[in-house]
């Protein structure tokens, strides 16, 4: 039996990475996703081209061969996320859903678990 995916990512956050490595104008191994001190509450999500995997990452393989590598140090902090891709009116990113989750700044820069 298969394990689940770390961190599900929707259809709208999967077009937005494909547009992303598209555009960037050279070859990518995927997009990894790390976290990091940051802000009020304690920690930001990360996102980088990876020009290669590393042998430490968790690799998520998305549709059309499309690569997300989840740092090892993050690992524990986004299992059961979701990543999504959002654009309203004020802003457009990429939001994640974390149900470990203990709170959030104000400005939504950064969580705690």
């Amino acid at each position: 039996m298969a394990l689940p995916a770390p961190i599900n990512v929707t259809p709208n956050a999967l077009e937005h990475i494909k547009a992303l490595l598209e555009s960037r104008g050279k070859p990518s191994a995927g997009i990894r996703l790390g976290v990091r001190s940051k802000g009020c509450s304690g920690l930001s999500y990360t996102l980088e081209y990876a020009d290669d995997e590393s042998g430490f990452d968790e690799v998520v393989q998305l549709d059309d061969g499309v690569k997300l590598m989840i740092d090892p140090k993050a690992i524990m902090f986004v299992l059961g996320t979701e990543m999504d891709y959002s654009v309203d009116k004020m802003e457009e990113g990429f939001v994640f859903r974390n149900p470990n989750e203990k709170g959030r700044c104000g400005c939504g820069e950064s969580f705690h678990v």
